[in-house]
């Protein structure tokens, strides 16, 4: 029987590749393309048999059965199947978010709200003691029992120690704020830390204005021919993280920017941008009605939304999180996005498409591919305060 094995020497990259089109398709199709029962046999089907068909692989189907081709130079290289693998991902239709979305009731329909996602529970029981754990002697189990009473803390014990530690941090941390925090009225907010703000729900209303609007010190003194962009609002309630203002604009939208960005005056396709250094806020109040550019912001986000056409049109782009959330009778759709600017540049992108009163309010900050983390934090801070004031 060795005289009918054929193996093709050298085992390298293309054995590889069989084996994880094995993989594929015993996941698949929920059992292996051969038996494996026996190693001896298993080698000479292999040899032997044509490679099995993959029926219920769906779309992966040509990718398995072309990883496990007999001949190892038929195979596809590590280049075409990645390829192949990202064109089929690209392709799929992305996910039903179905009841992993918690729809909460809106009180104000210009304020964006607060979607929570809801999370899975599942319990977890102990697995009972096996038959042969019964069977231990008496004498056995007495002499472990002893020693977890000597040697160890019950877990009662070990609880009221903990709440003991619990209650003298709460009692330090009273006498510490007692002492040492400034009264009310004389704390200095320009030494409040960022993590300090306090987030608001979605039924929060946006501060007002306390008095006549002040000029923001990034702004232009006058004289100097340049007119500010922007009213900077001084918030009732310190919920603004340090570095971040709160601005009425001019286009009748209220918004959280980086307090040293400058604002650019809106565009000819009504785009108002804030920016500075490698970071762009780009906002569009209202610029696409509903009755031409469709009802479904998801739909409206993928196809028709002009700011994210450079993701469309690039050969190097990906799309993740698209997903759309409706809260009361307010609909709007998220998602998360890459691509090759002009200057060859990879960025990433947050962008959020609401719809309010029947037009299209888009929300987008574009940054560097390498700080996902700061264009994530200045789209929520613009998102969470973003309003129409008109």
């Amino acid at each position: 029987m060795h005289g009918t094995w054929q193996l093709a020497p050298p085992v390298g990259p293309a054995t590889d590749l069989w084996a994880l089109g094995v993989l594929l398709f015993r996941v698949l199709q929920g059992h292996a393309p051969y038996p494996e029962d026996s190693a001896a046999e298993l080698v000479q089907m292999v040899c032997a048999e044509p490679p099995a068909f993959a029926e219920e692989c769906g779309p992966l189907r040509p990718v398995v059965e072309s990883l496990l081709r007999q001949d190892p130079t038929e195979r596809p290289d590590f280049e075409e199947l990645r390829g192949w693998l990202r064109s089929l991902i690209r392709s799929a239709p992305e996910p039903d978010a179905g009841m992993a979305l918690v729809t909460m009731p809106s009180a104000d329909g210009t304020r964006l709200p607060i979607v929570r996602r809801r999370g899975d529970l599942e319990r977890r029981r102990r697995p009972r003691a096996a038959a042969s754990a019964d069977a231990e002697p008496a004498a056995g189990r007495h002499r472990h029992r002893r020693s977890r009473d000597h040697g160890g803390r019950s877990p009662r014990a070990l609880g009221r120690v903990l709440l003991l530690l619990i209650l003298l941090g709460l009692a330090a941390a009273v006498a510490y704020a007692m002492l040492f925090l400034p009264k009310a009225g004389t704390q200095d907010r320009s030494q409040t830390p960022a993590g300090s703000a306090t987030r608001p729900t979605a039924s929060a209303q946006a501060p007002a204005p306390t008095g006549p609007a002040q000029p923001d010190p990034a702004d232009p003194a006058p004289g100097t021919g340049q007119a500010p962009s922007t009213n900077a609002v001084t918030p009732s309630a310190p919920d603004l993280p340090a570095g971040y203002v709160l601005r009425d604009d001019p286009e009748g939208f209220r918004i959280v920017v980086d307090r040293t960005w400058r604002r650019s005056p809106i565009n000819d396709i009504g785009q108002v941008r804030y920016g500075g250094g490698d970071f762009t806020l780009v906002v569009v109040p209202g610029r696409d009605a509903a009755g031409t550019s469709g009802a479904d912001p998801l739909e409206y986000q993928r196809n028709k939304e002009r700011e994210l056409q450079p993701w469309r049109d690039s050969t190097w782009a990906t799309a993740t999180g698209l997903r759309r959330v409706d809260v009361g009778r307010q609909s709007m759709a998220e998602g998360q996005f890459t691509w090759q600017d002009g200057n060859g540049r990879h960025v990433y992108v947050r962008n959020l498409a609401v719809l309010i009163d029947g037009r299209y309010h888009v929300i987008m900050a574009i940054g560097p591919e390498t700080e996902r983390d700061k264009v994530t934090e200045i789209h929520e801070q613009a998102t969470r305060a973003y309003r129409t004031t008109r």
